[in-house]
């Protein structure tokens, strides 16, 4: 029964979060490819040999495969073998008409933009929908306790202290506290608050401890705590600023992510926030518990990460194929066939690399080596 609730909660969850995102992805590069009339002769989700599957009138495959982690759209004329099963030849006018290979750099720049694009809009409509449907959560910025010998504390800032601003940027929400800390770890924060209708300012510096979160993450704070959570209150919202917070949602999912692994590469946040699918699996599962909205806006944070990954110029990512596409743009022709199988090694080595890695965080997260261990004990 165990083992049944575990697949339910976890692995289920996770898969079919991933396959819609993926999906999503993939549907963003079939539509523009369709809309520059590139035939495009598979749609598939997952890789590996086909498990079910069906062609349409078009000719597209549109098939689910064996291993259901990622997905991928094939176009004619897309790589080398343009003709499959046959020996070199030049291409009729019609097929050079539908092949990915002979349309402009513009256009096969958008086909692949696409995909990462489509992750961004999904977002940005769920994000939209929920707030508008639901209205969106909020929590008034007022300090509810300070942790002693905190940065806070140091800076003299007080329980039922309402924060104003951080560096210039109202505060609404007590959630937009964290987003401003995380994203100036090393950074001194200038702090507005109303301490009993009275303008205060305090300088606090946010500072990381060794303990660690519910999802495996060091703790980042300036020592403040929210009230009860009790107080949080639903705003109703129109649809014009469902639009504009879900836009903010996006923007922030972007720009927290793009800081934070900064911050990782130059050593002031801990890579071990670094996960693989198992720890998507875990945080699914458990957000599933909570609500189905709950789950639909994991999926939408998870989806701004996707899309901005993809975007990474990285060869073998979507990201590194624009770059080529670019460079092709400025110099008139294509890089060579060595300089682009060279980058094709490097980015496979990049990309597996970071799954190593990511797998290494998981294990060590979810104490696979304790339990390994004690079974030789």
């Amino acid at each position: 029964m165990a083992i049944l609730s575990f697949i339910q909660h976890y692995f289920f969850t996770s898969l079919v979060v991933l396959t819609v995102l993926v999906f999503i992805h993939e549907l963003g590069h079939f539509a523009v490819a369709r809309w520059c009339k590139v035939r495009v002769e598979v749609f598939s989700i997952g890789f590996g040999p086909e498990l079910f599957g069906w062609t349409d009138r078009t000719g597209t495959r549109w098939k689910f495969s064996w291993l259901p982690l990622g997905g991928y759209v094939r176009m004619f004329g897309q790589g080398e073998n343009a003709l499959e099963g046959e020996a070199a030849r030049p291409m009729s006018d019609a097929e050079r008409a539908v092949s990915f290979k002979d349309k402009t750099v513009p256009q096969r720049m958008a086909i692949v933009f696409a995909g990462p694009a489509a992750n961004f809009i999904l977002a940005f409509g769920i994000f939209a929908a929920l707030y508008a449907i639901y209205g969106k959560p909020v929590t008034a910025p007022v300090i509810g306790a300070v942790v002693a010998d905190s940065p806070a504390q140091k800076a003299g800032l007080m329980a039922n202290d309402r924060i104003v601003s951080i560096n210039g940027e109202a505060i609404d929400n007590f959630n937009d506290i964290y987003f401003l800390v995380q994203s100036n770890l090393g950074n001194t924060l200038d702090i507005a608050v109303l301490r009993d209708g009275q303008p205060v300012s305090a300088q606090a510096m946010p500072a990381t401890i060794h303990d660690k979160d519910d999802n495996g993450k060091e703790i980042t704070f300036v020592g403040l705590g929210m009230k009860s959570t009790d107080q949080r209150e639903i705003v109703s919202l129109s649809i014009g600023g469902a639009m504009a917070a879900a836009s903010q949602d996006v923007y922030r999912g972007t720009a927290g992510t793009l800081t934070g692994l900064w911050q990782m590469v130059i050593g002031v946040r801990s890579s071990d926030e670094i996960g693989s699918v198992a720890r998507i699996a875990q945080m699914a599962g458990d957000i599933a518990q909570i609500s189905l909205p709950s789950l639909i806006g994991f999926a939408a944070a998870l989806s701004i990460n996707l899309g901005l990954v993809n975007l990474f110029p990285v060869p073998m990512l979507d990201g590194g194929h624009l770059v080529y596409y670019a460079i092709e743009g400025v110099r008139g022709r294509p890089l060579g066939d060595r300089a682009q199988e060279l980058g094709l090694k490097i980015g496979v080595a990049l990309v597996l690399s970071l799954m190593l890695f990511a797998t290494w965080n998981d294990l060590r997260y979810f104490k696979v080596f304790e339990h390994v261990k004690s079974l030789f004990m």
